[in-house]
């Protein structure tokens, strides 16, 4: 680890008490040879799921997204675009003018009941939702274009056909995975009378990120998701990918939806896991599954720190005489938004931690036991923020080219004050000397890059329709 890193990760606990923490939290403590063998398995499990005979056995599928163009900035029209990936989604009126976006929205709740209902409960909800927006925003009667961020595993077969693989953050709606997804929305559409809508594009966040970025930046070819879940996309030349059965026609090369968040699954990262780690994973609803998204993402990364918490109050390290019917002790209860809230702390009253003590219900804690909060909050985080440097890292040398932009969106990154340096500081010890590099946060890359990959497909449309006239 770095002098700079290690700074950001230190700890003034008293030092007796210190050395018995360290105990239960060393495990989050790895090097740059470590993060170095992640790369190495990481870039192995990519290959294998780029190459036809492998793809299938692959943990990491690396799906062709058909997306093989980026924006060049003459996109024009209005579009609407859907953005579904959690407990929220948004309809979104997006109107692209020679560069210029304009964007309306709205965000609507799908409720838990419909998150583990039925397939047709989900897509007719909505489709309901839909039909307000259009109602609400006086677009009866026009048929629009509409580019779909659908931020669950898929396998694509077109621009516009893709079939669910498998459910991810908490969603379990019956009678949807291995359906098309545009197909079920089509259905729950026509269901309505107002709502005339043609999907264009069905895309994941990562995607929309990556396309949302490249519409002011033509350097940017690879996209990230720091958020609820975590995953990556990025453009890969055509003789690259094995298992492409589409045309080779120019551009030769598409937009890959790596999935990497299932890396890991086949047991590769059991070295470098914690007895936390593994308990978070046998009491999630998916156990064995997206084992690097685990140790990552907004859904997961709260948890981890309260399981730490919980075995440090059971071995009296911390919060003596803790109630056990607060919320430390209850799975699920401690968030992501609490470890951003911690580590934005910069004094030594801890303002920002009591407060989150407060409302889990911890009692009677000392400055000591804060100090501790802060230090279990800076390992975790700073191993999910290295291990998606690492995982960047193997994209850009995969890559090799001189000058490269990462297109980067998602609330973890956004809101945890320290994210964005950690990366930055692993990735220059990771990435081969004399590749640049620069992390930009792509504004909106669920919606506005949802529609942008519908206008240029609109657009790539119109300009094969004016050759054959």
């Amino acid at each position: 680890m770095s002098s700079k890193i290690a700074k950001t990760c230190q700890c003034d606990v008293d030092s007796e008490c210190f050395c018995e923490i360290e105990a239960f939290v060393k495990g989050f403590k790895l090097s740059t040879l470590t993060y170095k063998r992640v790369m190495h398995l990481l870039n192995q499990e990519m290959n294998n799921g780029l190459k036809e005979h492998t793809h299938h056995v692959a943990d990491i599928k690396m799906f062709p997204t058909f997306v093989r163009s980026l924006p060049d900035g003459s996109e024009n029209g209005d579009f609407l675009a859907l953005d579904l990936g959690g407990t929220n989604f948004r309809v979104l009126l997006v109107k692209l003018n020679k560069g210029d976006v304009d964007i309306q929205s709205k965000t609507y709740l799908i409720p838990q009941r419909i998150m583990l209902g039925t397939g047709q409960q989900l897509f007719d909800h909505i489709a309901d939702c839909i039909g307000k927006f259009v109602r609400d925003h006086d677009l009866v009667g026009q048929k629009l274009p509409l580019g779909f961020t659908f931020s669950f595993p898929c396998r694509q077969e077109g621009l516009a056909k893709a079939r669910l693989s498998k459910w991810t953050k908490g969603f379990r709606c019956e009678g949807v995975v291995g359906e098309d997804i545009c197909h079920l929305l089509h259905e729950a559409l026509r269901r309505r009378t107002n709502c005339d809508v043609e999907i264009v594009a069905i895309v994941n966040d990562a995607v929309g990120t990556l396309m949302s970025a490249a519409h002011t930046d033509r350097d940017c070819e690879i996209g990230l998701i720091l958020g609820t879940g975590c995953n990556a996309c990025y453009m890969e030349k055509l003789d690259n990918v094995g298992l492409w059965d589409g045309d080779y026609t120019h551009p030769e090369q598409v937009i890959i939806n790596t999935e990497w968040g299932a890396f890991g699954d086949n047991g590769c990262l059991d070295f470098l896991r914690t007895e936390y780690d593994r308990e978070l994973d046998t009491f999630s609803i998916n156990p064995g599954k997206q084992v690097l998204e685990k140790m990552i993402s907004g859904m997961y990364m709260g948890e981890i720190v309260r399981l730490v918490l919980e075995r440090l109050a059971m071995e009296g390290l911390i919060f003596r005489g803790a109630d056990r019917d607060c919320y430390l002790f209850e799975r699920g209860k401690f968030y992501t938004k609490y470890v951003s809230e911690i580590e934005s702390d910069h004094d030594e009253f801890f303002r920002n931690t009591k407060q989150v003590l407060d409302e889990i219900g911890v009692e009677n804690y000392t400055t000591e036991d804060c100090k501790i909060v802060k230090y279990v909050c800076t390992l975790i985080s700073a191993r999910a923020a290295f291990l998606s440097a690492a995982g960047l890292s193997t994209l850009i040398n995969k890559k090799n080219k001189g000058d490269m932009t990462i297109a980067v969106d998602g609330s973890l990154y956004r809101f945890h004050p320290r994210f964005h340096n950690l990366m930055s500081l692993k990735m220059q010890e990771l990435v081969k000397p004399g590749l640049k590099f620069r992390l930009q946060l792509s504004h909106d890359g669920s919606g506005k890059g949802a529609a942008l990959v519908a206008a240029v497909a609109m657009r790539l449309r119109n300009s094969i329709k004016q050759e054959c006239v």
